[in-house]
């Protein structure tokens, strides 16, 4: 199995070299004893990790991560060289300006020169409009988010219309997509804002408003999970660099929807035929980037997430245009203070969305007020870092959804909210569903919400170094299936006010690892599994706080690169 960072190969005697000193030294760091019977600060290495670190590319219960985020995790974002003055379009700090047309005019010019940052000065800014970043290498930067503010006084369902659900009824699908800040490349936000205002309501992924902006670039020989290379039909039309999408749709069987379960007698008698929605999300849909081709053997920057199988009709396919390699960073998102709308009636007071995005970030932002805080919508490989979800009552502050893989939430906070939420209202947490997979939500404080992993089979996730207030409910529609597929970890969690729901999943989560987990008790949303039989979950250092080592999964796996 190859490495195709700087460092070369990666062996399974280095990686467990690695892995025993990654947690000799959370062991024996300062302030912690070594392992001890007792000790509250002891530290203690459990079972799962020493067998990760044999297997880190197939272990049965914990996903590999470790290139979960913006450039696989490598370091800071690079910014553009490039400065454009927002003043300079018109853009004025002085709370009364309407200034969206001069930053987004700002914005492009920055896309027109091929890249840049557009930056913003200390003051609020005041937009009565959606900031819109759509091209290659464009960086929205304020001077910090305590010094600078982007005042919003109107939702999405005033500035783009009301947004229906392609699945019927009377939701809002500004419930759960579109954000006041929208990463989002040109024409991809051009089509998906068109049929919403033609009321034609679109999926919203990688392949189109119909799911049929896709051609074949080659198929596919059979491999398995955690392989980094695969072999191919045809590499002629495949370079080094290029990013592609691996595309598996199901069999009559469903046997695909069977593999992302774990596979075994379980879901194998789970009823799939009827649940139409979570059928909807296939085909799967992973966005990857070629590290090298090779004759026949293309190698990818990630290993693969799911076995390779004749099937399931494996190819390499294109997509439409991605936004890569931009960001926003250093500001606060307010929207002006308005009562939560009822569930799923949500008018759009959404923070910052990232939807068909790749190698994309947001560093050091808050926002304020907001319906919907940070979220992902078919995007992969991207980075939130020291956001804040502040002020009133909000749905989700974090969605994850469409199909979205590989990101990275670290150094987050829900803050409680500052008023009682209106009867009628929903919280949620952190969200993913909708066969969303291999994405982190790494060293967060939440004081309010819960782990809403919200049906649609989202597999392969990590929740790990997370204090949280569990008070929040999880969501999702019966037709969209199991709450949970395979390889959910949930490690070193901190559950301020002991609610189980949703924390400890050894009894509810299939092929899954509850590992470092403070003694829990069921009240409030209590579920039960969807798969029959055996779940093959395991449960380590239960009724513990902070002594599992290595404290944080995600940083561990980073570490044995």
């Amino acid at each position: 199995m190859r490495d195709i960072s700087r460092r070369g190969v990666i062996s399974r005697r280095g990686v467990l070299g690695a892995a025993i000193t990654v947690a000799a030294a959370a062991v024996a760091g300062p302030g912690v004893a070594t392992a001890s019977a007792g000790g509250a600060r002891s530290g203690q290495v459990p079972t799962l990790w020493r067998e990760f670190a044999r297997t880190p590319f197939t272990h049965p219960q914990i996903p590999y991560v470790g290139r979960a985020g913006h450039r696989a995790g490598r370091g800071r974002p690079e910014r553009p060289g490039r400065i454009f003055h927002a003043e300079s379009y018109g853009a004025a700090a002085d709370g009364t300006t309407d200034s969206a047309p001069a930053i987004n005019r700002a914005l492009a010019a920055a896309g027109r020169a091929g890249g840049g940052t557009v930056r913003l000065r200390p003051g609020t800014y005041r937009i009565d409009g959606l900031i819109h970043i759509g091209h290659d290498h464009v960086v929205l930067q304020g001077a910090g988010s305590g010094r600078t503010t982007l005042y919003a006084t109107k939702n999405l369902t005033e500035l783009i219309g009301a947004y229906g659900s392609r699945y019927g009824g009377t939701k809002s699908s500004w419930s759960w997509a579109g954000g006041l800040i929208w990463l989002c490349p040109e024409d991809r936000f051009r089509t998906l804002t068109d049929a919403i205002r033609a009321q034609e309501w679109p999926f919203e992924g990688w392949t189109g408003n119909k799911r049929d902006a896709w051609r074949t670039l080659t198929t596919l020989a059979p491999a398995r999970q955690g392989s980094w290379s695969v072999t191919v039909a045809d590499a002629s039309r495949l370079h080094a660099g290029d990013l592609v999408l691996l595309r598996l749709a199901d069999d009559a069987g469903h046997t695909l929807l069977e593999h992302m379960a774990g596979g075994g007698p379980g879901p194998a008698a789970y009823s799939w035929d009827d649940k139409t929605k979570l059928t909807s999300y296939v085909p799967y849909e992973w966005p990857v980037r070629i590290a090298s081709v090779r004759r026949d053997r293309v190698t990818f920057e990630r290993p693969l997430p799911l076995d390779i199988r004749p099937e399931w009709d494996p190819r390499l396919t294109t997509h439409v245009t991605a936004l890569t390699g931009a960001g926003v960073e250093g500001l606060t998102l307010e929207a002006v203070e308005t009562p939560q709308s009822p569930h799923l009636l949500d008018k759009g007071y959404n923070g910052v969305a990232l939807q068909c995005a790749y190698d994309c970030w947001a560093d050091d932002v808050t926002v304020r007020n907001v319906d919907n805080g940070f979220g992902f919508v078919a995007a992969s490989a991207s980075t939130l870092r020291r956001t804040t979800v502040a002020g009133r009552g909000v749905h989700h502050p974090y969605f994850c959804r469409e199909g979205s893989h590989d990101n990275l939430v670290e150094d987050f906070t829900i803050e409680r909210s500052t008023v009682e939420p209106p009867a009628g209202t929903q919280l949620h947490g952190i969200n993913v569903e909708g066969l969303s997979s291999y994405n982190v939500w790494s060293r967060g404080r939440m004081e309010r919400g819960t782990f809403d992993s919200h049906r649609g089979l989202p597999f392969a996730n990590v929740r790990t170094d997370i204090t949280v207030r569990n008070d929040g409910q999880h969501g999702g529609d019966a037709s969209a299936g199991p709450l949970f597929g395979a390889r959910f970890t949930h490690w070193n969690i901190r559950v301020t006010n002991e609610r189980a729901g949703l924390m400890k999943i050894d009894g509810l989560a299939p092929w899954s690892a509850t590992v470092g987990l403070n003694t829990v008790r069921e009240f409030g949303q209590i579920d039960v599994p969807d798969f029959t039989g055996d779940l093959h979950a395991r449960l380590e250092l239960y009724g513990t706080r902070d002594v599992v080592r290595p404290a944080n999964l995600y940083e561990a796996q980073r570490a044995l690169r």
